[in-house]
């Protein structure tokens, strides 16, 4: 994949893995990610993502690991809401 993370992949509510890493992703993590009721596992590192990282994704019930580096992320890490 390369371009902007689509929003759309917040609606993929059953997904319990999402591997977005070592692509050509660009723009900032959209806050529709917050949405993936089910991920445990989440990688978006080794991309170009920019911004900073939204609230929503401290809000993922299940995550177990967001692993977010190799990107031009600035500001806090989100608190997670399980731990």
């Amino acid at each position: 994949m390369t371009g902007p993370i689509p929003p759309e992949l917040g609606n993929l509510t059953a997904v319990e893995s999402l591997g977005l890493a070592a692509n050509g992703l660009t723009g900032p993590i959209p806050p529709e990610l917050g949405n993936l009721s089910s991920v445990v596992d989440f990688w978006l590192t080794d991309n170009e993502l920019t911004g900073s990282i939204p609230a929503e994704l401290g809000r993922l019930p299940k995550v177990e690991k967001l692993e977010v580096y190799n990107n031009k992320l600035s500001g806090p890490i989100p608190e997670p809401v399980n731990g």
